[in-house]
């Protein structure tokens, strides 16, 4: 059964990252396509929701959306009525539409023959009606004060604006009062963009879309004051930023926990113009030689590599953010000829990539104000970006991947014995805390290595939707050894999370689809937070009493 699921979401999923799809039930009243209108905006496309459509009805307020579709309807329900029921199969819209009360409904008893002359008759008056109505509404709209094309003519041409509600209302005839409130009911909606599938399925709590809170608001004001202080508390920070670090302040956070960036501010510009200079002296000195004889199997499994880095986030399957992340990643692998590079490494480049882009994608905004997320950000197009911009980012991932990279390193050297050693705590540690998992694994002959290896080569990140990974590196850059000790104590954390179902798999083939295949897609900020929760108490646990789980 997880087999096929796994195939079925893989199916799912074999369309072009980032095709836009209308997103069903997330407006009222229903989308319909020939609706939309696409809205060029610097960087994105935005999709908005025509909100003009007149209304043709007066019975009911949220009726003129389904005034317009009114002939075409009756003469669909006319030959879906004239089959029996029982094979009758109605699509989602018909059956919307057949258990509501409408006002140009001519009947709700099924066993109406509606095959009479009088009814085709009925049909025809309410259709020349509606269409009548519904041209004579158009042609009223169609007329706009020439204040409003004054207004708009400093508007680039890439953005559309919207009349808004109270405009609309003043430009109408008084007499015209059902008309007014129904227009009124579908303009004071939200108008939701139509986003590609992976943002859609984002996590709704940390979307944006809301105000912030007090406490939010809070928590910003402390991130800003610690920031803009002569030598930041990194101290402060640190415990500032285990619980999550606002979006707005998380670029300039990170580069200072990481160790980037010095702690003193008047040194910072200076750090951060010679660190860049020397990231490019690099690409300069050695980046020709990815052709030469020994570096060319490096850069072949990096080249490799690279287009499979999160295939369904459109961002990185942009040739000029590929063109990057070959370049961070072979100047890594040619200075660290210890290890070299190891399949795994190119996924963390990217949390780096999308925080440090996130900077100045807020910055194109332009003339409107979005609240860009995590999301926004996986769909942007960074060709939209001047060559210096993408220049300081490729340098800043590169330095504070590296940073990373420093306190694990044993993970990728020959035999990756780092990696070896914490999947035999994770073992040990599982043994102690969940016995009974413990003993259903080694019922069905499961290793630990099958499973958590993957877990700990890529930090978990091939488990955890990219929002979700960057809210964890908030925690393990605040954490001492937090990639590298802490991690541990997640990974037991994720795996008793998941208890039920390994429990209710009882042979070896389901047990590993799952553990390769876990349901985190919805996962948001509030789930993190539990994880890192009980992570904490297990290493508060056992951190310092390594003996308490050795059998």
């Amino acid at each position: 059964m997880a087999a096929e699921n796994s195939k079925q979401f893989w199916k799912r999923s074999a369309k072009l990252p980032g095709s836009i799809q209308p997103v069903y039930g997330a407006q009222h009243p229903p989308l319909d396509p020939r609706l939309t209108k696409k809205v060029e905006g610097r960087g994105r496309n935005i999709y908005v929701r025509e909100t003009h459509q007149p209304a043709a009805s007066c019975t009911h307020p949220n009726k003129g959306w389904e005034s317009n579709l009114q002939p075409s309807f009756i003469k669909e329900r006319s030959k879906v009525n004239a089959v029996p029921l029982k094979n009758k199969k109605a699509s989602s819209f018909h059956e919307f539409a057949r258990n509501t009360s409408d006002a140009w409904d001519i009947g709700d008893d099924e066993e109406e023959d509606f095959s009479a002359p009088s009814f085709q008759t009925l049909n025809s008056k309410v259709a020349l009606a509606t269409a009548a109505q519904v041209l004579e509404n158009h042609s009223k709209l169609r007329v706009k004060p020439e204040r409003s094309q004054s207004t708009t003519c400093d508007v680039p041409a890439s953005y559309k604006v919207i009349k808004s509600s109270s405009d609309a209302q003043l430009s109408r005839n008084s007499s015209d009062t059902c008309l007014r409130n129904a227009l009124h009911k579908q303009q004071s909606l939200p108008l939701r963009p139509i986003i590609p599938l992976v943002a859609r399925i984002s996590d709704q709590n940390a979307s944006g879309a809301p105000p912030m809170t007090v406490r939010e608001r809070t928590r910003l004001e402390k991130f800003r004051q610690l920031l803009s202080s002569h030598n930041t508390d990194l101290d402060e920070l640190r415990k500032c930023s285990w619980p999550g670090v606002p979006r707005e302040v998380r670029p300039v956070t990170w580069r200072l926990l990481s160790g980037y960036l010095p702690a003193n501010t008047e040194r910072r510009k200076l750090t951060l113009q010679r660190k860049r200079e020397e990231y490019f002296g690099f690409i300069e000195q050695y980046y020709d030689s990815r052709n030469e004889e020994h570096h060319q199997d490096t850069y072949r499994q990096i080249h490799i590599d690279i287009p499979r880095t999160n295939p369904l986030i459109p961002l990185f399957q942009q040739p000029l953010v590929q063109e990057i992340f070959e370049r961070i990643l072979f100047i890594w692998a040619i200075r660290h000829p210890a290890s070299g590079y190891v399949q795994g490494i190119n996924d963390l480049v990217t949390p780096f990539f999308v925080v440090f882009l996130s900077e100045y994608v807020e910055k194109t905004s332009g003339l409107f104000t979005f609240c860009f997320t995590e999301e926004d950000v996986e769909n942007f197009d960074v060709a939209n970006l001047s060559q210096d911009v993408l220049r300081s980012i490729e340098a800043d991932s590169f330095w504070c991947m590296s940073k990373l990279l420093d306190g694990i390193q044993d993970n990728y050297t020959f035999a990756q014995p780092g990696i070896q050693k914490k999947v035999k705590a994770l073992e040990e540690l599982v043994s102690r805390i969940d016995e009974q998992v413990h003993s259903h694994f080694r019922r069905y002959e499961v290793e630990y290595l099958q499973f958590a290896f993957r877990w700990m080569n890529n930090l978990l990140m091939r488990e955890l939707p990219l929002r979700c990974t960057i809210r964890l590196w908030d925690t393990y850059q605040s954490e001492p050894e937090g990639f590298s000790h802490f991690h541990l104590y997640v990974c037991a954390a994720f795996l008793i999370k998941w208890r039920k179902e390994i429990l209710d798999e009882e042979d070896f083939q389901g047990l590993l689809m799952l553990l390769q295949n876990l349901p985190t897609i919805h996962w948001g900020n509030e789930e993190i937070g539990l994880l890192l929760a009980e992570a904490y108490r297990l290493k508060y646990m056992f951190a310092d009493a390594p003996n308490h789980y050795r059998r």
